[in-house]
């Protein structure tokens, strides 16, 4: 094995983000080497990943499915490890996470303790415990690379400037596939419906949080973590040609603007390859002339509770966000299996939010806390509606 390669570890390799990271990996085998492969339930997914990239340890979520996997592959099949384990491997250089929800969370900082570059994907992570992901990272370091476009957009703006020189980050939003739907039409929408994105190519649960955008209430909370900025810095635009990825404006009031084909490709590769600008030929290059025009506007906060709810809680700090985050999982995973409609998320989202009584303790084992209660706050709303 060539040591001049980097030691890469993919968490989440057989959703969206993480088939994307590999088919990223796929024209730079020059540079990396997947030392570490973890998945939920797709066994079928694992295996064909493990044929191609022979990662030397592999990760999933039961004992049965890796008793399955390794019947099928031939010997010397991977070992299994935890994603913890993996991601703190001395002949790891970097870690992709491509988790949803909380079960980001415990890698990221194991990752971060253990001295690996992080290439975040996992949004819960931030909103959850930004401060102690920031903490473990170091103030000012650059071992946390973002992945989102928006985030990506954001820090690439920033390459070369002062972080005190800003003004203002402006994250840019599609608006999901219910941008031009009145209240009414939106009360009625179907699973089905909410899954199909106008522009990108995403997780069930990152696309149902598009829908409602309560995506860009979790990204301003990142934001504010990963850049320092005050939230009241922090700004939401609709952007429906998704071609401006996000802005940064600074002191002067000059601003800088990320732009590009909506392709997470692009952002993966700018974070796994960091500071180098590789060409990247599957991606097609943006024709401005073609695009015609830029729009932009102010969302919706009316037919959208979700974001404002994300802002509120992100405005609110603490363990509020931790609360908020865990009861979107609580409720989108009841919606999608048709117990919750589609405006009830929002719902259940505010009632957790007004119900929960924080204290004042932002250790790891509140943030726990916080998250656990409001899965249970969010369950016991669903069953009594029911």
């Amino acid at each position: 094995m060539d040591s001049a390669l980097k030691g890469l570890v993919v968490l989440g390799s057989t959703g969206s983000i993480g088939r994307q990271t590999l088919d990223v990996v796929r024209g730079l085998r020059d540079r990396f080497r997947v030392v570490g492969l973890a998945a939920g339930r797709n066994v079928v997914a694992l295996e064909q990943q493990v044929r191609e990239f022979a990662p030397r340890l592999v990760g999933s979520e039961s004992a049965d499915d890796y008793a399955r996997l390794k019947s099928v592959l031939p010997a010397p099949a991977p070992a299994w490890a935890t994603m913890e384990e993996m991601v703190s491997l001395p002949d790891v250089d970097l870690v992709v996470v491509a988790t949803a929800g909380k079960a980001g969370l415990h890698p990221t900082l194991a990752a971060l303790r253990a001295g690996k570059v992080v290439a975040l994907a996992n949004k819960e992570v931030l909103v959850m415990a930004g401060h102690l992901i920031t903490e473990a990272a170091g103030r000012g370091s650059d071992q946390i690379r973002p992945i989102d476009s928006e985030h990506s957009a954001v820090w690439q703006c920033l390459w070369g400037e002062e972080r005190s020189s800003i003004a203002r980050v402006i994250l840019t939003a599609s608006g999901g596939a219910f941008r031009d739907r009145s209240l009414e039409e939106l009360r009625r929408v179907t699973p089905d419906e909410a899954l199909r994105h106008p522009t990108w190519q995403m997780g069930r649960k990152v696309t149902v949080d598009s829908a409602t955008l309560l995506n860009k209430g979790f990204e301003a909370i990142e934001a504010r973590w990963l850049f320092a900025v005050p939230f009241q810095n922090i700004e939401i635009v609709l952007h429906r040609q998704s071609i401006v990825h996000s802005l940064v404006e600074f002191r002067d009031g000059s601003i800088k603007a990320q732009m590009g084909m909506p392709d997470m490709r692009l952002p993966i590769q700018c974070a796994l390859c960091y500071p180098d600008r590789l060409p990247c030929p599957s991606v097609a290059r943006l024709d401005l002339t073609q695009v015609g025009s830029l729009e932009f506007s102010l969302p919706d906060l009316r037919r959208f509770p979700c974001l404002r709810l994300g802002l509120e809680a992100g405005a609110r700090g603490g363990t509020y966000p931790a609360v908020l985050a865990a009861a979107d999982e609580v409720a989108v995973e009841h919606f999608l299996t048709g117990h919750l409609g589609f405006m009830e998320i929002g719902t259940v989202l505010e009632g957790a939010l007004e119900a929960y009584r924080p204290g004042g303790d932002l250790s790891l084992a509140a943030v726990l806390e916080a998250d656990a209660w409001a899965r249970t706050w969010a369950e016991d709303w669903v069953r009594a509606k029911t």
